[in-house]
């Protein structure tokens, strides 16, 4: 096993061509905190192998695959795995990086919580957190930062020094903490962002309303984010424990700083496929899905006035999902350096790609991967 440490520093780990080793190695970079796994696993029974040479447009499924950095490719139909492709460095037992996946993930501890009346998703941010009062999210709900939609100011430029999620990345210790106003802990910095317009205005995306959304579920539960992802989702179906990202003061990084396995990140789509149901227990509620793809009656409008460029043109975002049909029943979990899962609902099928992409977003390969995630679901149904 190679030592990352000898080569790889908070500077460089997340680019090209170190991240191709270390998004499948997160454990030996920043500090982490274990999702414990449960003692029955979701089964996976093998299927008839998807024919990679599917057409995508005027490629293939093949030739997408190889050309966007994929890590770990997973099809199932039905609960069928149909596909299961390690391209990269990734390995079946080793965990990858989900970066922005990790937001519906945590949204569906926020579901659990809200069904036990734990969590008022109409009540104020300072009722859980009094230390937000003084600011930007003062006024905000629960509701707003579900659905980003409250008007805190947060750029999410990756590559832009000034922009929000660097310093945001500096508190975490993700990278180098350069600025010596920016607080060491996730928790310390967040009451210092500012607002800029009304609360429950236009959706924009901001990693920051995901990490609120965790600090809020571990007050309404008077529990720690590890414990609640375990107890209330992933032990449910999950083979492997799940890694999440801590900060110094041991928080976890809610918006982009969790870690499985391929196949374990296709139990999750899977059971959101399901209908939220594992056997007869419901892991996630039934109505958290059905409100997802629903959306509020303004949510399409907020979507489409969004201040920054949105994908999927007519879709709207709702509950930590992406929807990129308002007339078909997809989830979309949507993560940095190409990390996704597709879940189309009718057809019964998820798709999962696990990538290590050179840059944080390129809308070519993005979209390229999202086509290659349509055409696998048409061509199964």
């Amino acid at each position: 096993m190679i030592d990352t440490k000898s080569f790889v520093s908070l500077a460089d780990w997340q680019s090209p061509p170190t991240n191709r080793y270390t998004f499948g190695r997160m454990r030996q970079v920043v500090p982490t905190a274990r999702v414990a796994a449960g003692s029955a696993p979701l089964p996976l029974t093998d299927g008839d192998p998807l024919d990679l040479d599917l057409p995508v447009g005027t490629e293939t499924l093949r030739s997408i695959l190889d050309r966007t950095y994929t890590d770990g490719f997973m099809v199932l139909h039905n609960g069928t795995v149909r596909a299961e492709l390690y391209p990269g460095d990734l390995e079946p037992g080793r965990t990858h990086m989900l970066f922005s996946v990790s937001k519906s993930i945590v949204g569906t501890v926020a579901a659990n919580l809200i069904a036990t009346g734990l969590l008022d998703p109409e009540a104020a941010l300072t009722e859980y957190i009094p230390e937000l009062a003084n600011s930007g999210y003062a006024g905000a709900t629960v509701r707003h930062i579900l659905d980003m939609r409250s008007g805190i100011r947060f750029s999410e430029e990756y590559l832009e020094p000034g922009a929000e999620v660097r310093y945001l990345d500096q508190a975490v210790g993700w990278i180098p903490r350069v600025d010596d106003w920016v607080p060491p802990s996730l928790y310390q910095f967040l009451p210092m962002l500012k607002a800029d317009r009304p609360h429950g205005g236009p959706f924009e995306y901001r990693s920051c309303e995901t990490d609120v959304l965790g600090w809020v579920c571990e007050r309404a539960a008077a529990d720690r984010m590890p414990a609640l992802l375990s107890r209330l989702v992933w032990s449910k179906f999950a083979a492997d424990d799940m890694d999440a990202g801590v900060d110094r003061a041991g928080a976890v990084f809610a918006d982009g700083g969790l870690a499985a396995t391929l196949r374990d990140v296709a139990r999750f789509g899977e059971m959101l496929r399901r209908g939220g149901r594992i056997g007869a227990e419901q892991v996630v509620p039934l109505h958290w899905i059905d409100d997802s793809l629903r959306g509020a009656p303004d949510s399409c409008e907020a979507y489409s006035q969004s201040p920054t460029g949105t994908p999927f043109p007519g879709g709207m975002y709702r509950n930590q999902f992406w929807i990129p049909h308002p007339d078909r029943r997809v989830l979309l979990c949507l993560g940095i350096y190409g990390q996704s899962i597709y879940i189309d609902i009718d057809r019964g099928v998820v798709v999962v790609k696990l990538s290590s992409c050179p840059t944080p977003v390129n809308d070519e390969l993005d979209n390229a991967a999202f086509a290659a995630a349509e055409a696998v679901a048409a061509a199964l149904a």
